[in-house]
């Protein structure tokens, strides 16, 4: 703004405060707010007020960050101004009303604090004549150029064009010209600091000729669709007009410059990254795209992002594989018991790969098997013992196809899928990749991720790959992919059919001893501080750990408990107790307290009605007691939560009893007049499956001939109507769990022979395994004396019960 107060003819002598400003140049006759935040300046603002003539200069800093500028840190060349109102703000700030009334130029610093107080000299124009023709002609040009600038855009005050046409002085029209145009704090100050009119007003010409040009530019960009300027036209005189801007500006030390560095530096990168003919190509136009955007878009952030994932990627950057099988075995051995198998298939890998070199693909295994048997240490194994790297992704839990795959690049925020991201973080194309927990995949309305792997575990289709953020085809035909499951069943068949299954099933009583001893026992002791100078495990102490402490097929509650004595050991160290502890049954006791498991339910007499069946769990095999009695009644109960399928192998096994209870000595009209109890105990876990289907029936018989059953026979089996035996599976799970329970004996159905040959020698030797076709040969096992002979006594004590037949003829003669 401008008022008509006269400052020519303000006089001012003496001192007066200064109050500094930052990104901010004062001019004569301006009219402005000001917000003063600082103490030294508000107590320049309180002394002004407190003269008669409210007078104070105004002079910019040469450093706008500085908070506390020295005075060589301010322009000698100020503008004095009057205070024309005050206002205190409630943040402590106050804010003023102040008028530019002369220039004033700084003689010297009286005082520095605390706050300034400068010694002054008005400082006035060179006189020209106002009413010379070439004088008129330039202001007329001025202000025929600044309404140019308005019409192109220019945001400016819509009054200035009005009150530019009621002044007549050269001097005061560059000062509101200047003042109106947001110059740059130093450009503005160099103007106020020219004393010739005439320079100053040739000054702003050429300000006001160099923004016309930058309106005009931004005016033909925008409108370029209807020119006739070519792309390739329209690139270059937009990169001609930024450089002459920024050599205006004096600011050449260059974004621009900077800026192409950048994009030399990521195309060197992009061709260093060695990517497929078609990534590259790819790559090479996104960052042609970035080069023509402005970098403060958000595309520039998405364009940029993208082109540094393609960079980070493994396109062509292999880790060599260690090919020494002896070596390969020993590292194998080292972190693992037993699980001959699965070593002998990686070093099978091995030894194609040493005879058919480097063209050969990735195998995909998945490990199946109860939790801690050491489905994911293995994978971490094979990658030691092939000299890969090892990358791990869970994928319990996932259910969103997207974390797969990736999002595309039109979200905000969008990221690749777990498999390119790990990569990256791997910096490998040939990684040993660990799809941790592949049976848990779940799926909803964002997709099936288990269908997205399908891709991923295909050896046909993986070597092109496609995320889709990165929406290029990537070569995973190297990397060694290894799922982990514990039931299968919950893999989906497509995804199954893709993976070589090798089953790792739980472990024995003696393998876990060996593992104890070998693996867990050093890994706890060092974990826990201590050395076999402070304890000493002994092997019928671990085995109470083993049989008392824990009931599982894997490792994890075993390694627990162990941790739990070396830290019990640890604590009587540190107490300063000297002496090794040797870890006998009753120390383990004492440290760990009464035993969790017993063998209490371990049967050691011979029952009616009470078979002993098998069971297979993802956490191992299991021994299940089937229990049955009978009452006065109708009907069969099925009690202890059993599934639809096991409530089919009771109604089998009842119908199979049935059709033949002649034959197993059963009198026919018990199953009218009787009504039969059936009960599996821990009646809180689900059951199902028709392994139980030949136990449910020899449970049944034991009870309608009440011939007891042998309490050291354990069986599985599926049962017919026919009385046929049908072959079931976790049979080494179910083998274990009997020699758990010191059970000698297990009926098995003739198709499971072909089984034995996986379950290993130690379990043979100590079980007896029966194969049997029919259910008569599973009731000549597991009844005790159950014979022709047995079967008529028993017929004829059960036919006792049948009601006597009235007999027929005349009555008896009366006496005479």
């Amino acid at each position: 703004m401008v008022n008509n107060y006269d400052g020519d003819k303000i006089e001012f002598n003496g001192s007066l405060p200064l109050l500094p400003v930052r990104d901010l140049v004062v001019y004569p006759f301006m009219i402005l707010p000001l917000f003063v935040g600082r103490d030294s300046s508000i107590k320049a603002v309180e002394y002004a007020l407190n003269r008669s003539d409210r007078l104070i200069l105004l002079a910019s800093q040469k450093d706008i960050t500085a908070e506390m500028p020295d005075p060589t840190e301010i322009y000698e060349l100020g503008t004095v101004a009057m205070i024309m109102r005050m206002r205190k703000l409630p943040d402590g700030r106050i804010k003023i009303l102040v008028q530019g009334l002369s220039k004033a130029r700084i003689l010297a610093f009286e005082q520095t604090g605390p706050f300034f107080l400068t010694k002054t000299e008005k400082v006035e124009d060179v006189q020209v004549k106002i009413d010379d023709i070439a004088v008129s002609a330039l202001m007329r040009t001025i202000c025929e150029q600044l309404e140019r600038v308005i019409s192109l855009g220019k945001v400016l005050s819509p009054d200035i064009l009005m009150v530019l046409e009621d002044i007549h002085d050269p001097g005061r029209l560059a000062d509101l010209i200047a003042s109106n145009l947001n110059l740059h704090a130093t450009e503005a100050q160099i103007i106020l600091e020219i004393l010739d009119p005439i320079e100053r007003l040739h000054k702003i010409n050429e300000i006001l000729t160099r923004e016309l040009e930058i309106l005009a530019m931004q005016s033909k960009i925008k409108n370029s669709s209807q020119g006739e300027i070519s792309k390739n036209q329209k690139e270059y005189f937009l990169k001609e007009q930024i450089k002459a801007i920024q050599n205006e500006l004096s600011d050449a030390s260059s974004p621009s410059q900077a800026a192409d560095d950048e994009f030399a530096e990521l195309k060197q990168k992009i061709i260093a990254a060695k990517m497929s003919d078609e990534a590259e190509k790819e790559a090479l136009k996104q960052l042609l795209r970035l080069e023509r955007i402005h970098p403060d878009s958000s595309e520039s952030g998405i364009l940029r992002n993208y082109l540094e994932w393609l960079i980070d990627l493994p396109w062509s950057i292999s880790t060599q594989e260690t090919l020494d099988i002896p070596n390969a075995r020993k590292i194998l051995d080292e972190d693992h018991f037993d699980l001959q198998k699965v070593k002998e298939r990686i070093l099978e890998h091995l030894a194609v790969r040493q005879l058919k070199g480097t063209d050969m693909k990735g195998p995909i295994i998945c490990f199946a098997g109860p939790p801690g048997v050491g489905k994911t240490s293995l994978g971490k194994s094979i990658a030691r013992a092939t000299g890969r790297e090892f990358v791990r992704i869970s994928l319990g839990g996932v259910k969103d196809e997207a974390e797969i795959r990736g999002h595309r690049r039109t979200y905000v925020g969008a990221l690749p899928g777990r498999i390119i991201q790990a990569l990256k973080q791997v910096k490998t194309n040939n990684p040993v990749f660990l799809l941790d927990e592949v049976d848990k995949l779940s799926s909803d309305i964002k997709g099936d991720p288990a269908s997205a792997l399908l891709e991923v575990l295909d050896p046909e289709q993986n070597n092109s790959f496609r995320d889709h953020y990165i929406n290029l085809p990537f070569d995973l035909s190297n990397v060694m992919f290894i799922a982990t499951a514990n039931l299968v069943e919950n893999i989906p068949s497509a995804l199954r059919d893709r993976m070589e299954l090798l089953n790792l099933s739980g472990y024995s009583h003696e393998e876990k001893l060996a593992i104890s001893k070998k693996y867990l026992i050093p890994k706890q002791m060092h974990e826990n501080g201590i050395t076999p100078e402070h304890v000493e495990f002994q092997d019928e102490g671990v085995k109470t750990v083993i049989d008392n402490f824990t009931a599982e097929a894997g490792l994890r509650s075993l390694e627990r408990k162990i941790g739990a004595l070396c830290r019990k050991v640890a604590m009587k160290i540190a107490q300063g107790e000297v002496g090794i502890t040797s870890i006998s049954p009753d120390l383990v006791e004492k440290f760990l307290g009464p035993p969790i498991y017993t063998r209490e339910d371990e049967k050691d007499t011979d029952e009616i009605g009470v078979a002993t069946g098998l069971a297979w769990t993802a956490a191992g095999g299991e021994v299940l007691y089937i229990e049955s009695t009978m009452m006065k009644g109708k009907g069969v109960t099925l009690t202890g939560q059993l599934g639809d399928v096991m409530k089919e192998s009771a109604q089998a096994a009842i119908g199979l009893i049935r059709s033949k209870a002649d034959e197993f000595g059963i009198v026919e009209d018990v199953f009218e007049n009787h009504e039969l109890h059936i009960h599996i105990p821990s009646g809180a876990i689900p059951k199902d499956g028709p392994s139980a289907g030949i136990t449910l029936a020899t449970a049944l018989v034991s009870l309608l001939t009440e011939c007891p059953i042998d309490h050291e026979v354990a069986m599985t089996g599926e049962i017919t109507l026919t009385g046929k035996v049908l072959p079931i599976g976790g049979l080494k799970e179910k083998a274990l769990a009997a020699m758990r329970m010191n059970i000698k004996t297990i009926i098995i159905p003739w198709k499971n022979m072909k089984d034995l040959v996986d379950i290993p020698e130690e379990y043979r030797r100590k079980l007896n395994f029966v194969p049997v076709k029919t259910f008569q040969e599973v009731l000549n096992i597991a009844l005790v004396d159950w014979d022709d002979n047995i079967r008529s006594v028993r017929r004829v004590k059960h036919s006792i019960g049948q009601k006597t037949k009235k007999r027929k003829g005349p009555p008896p003669v009366a006496a005479a």
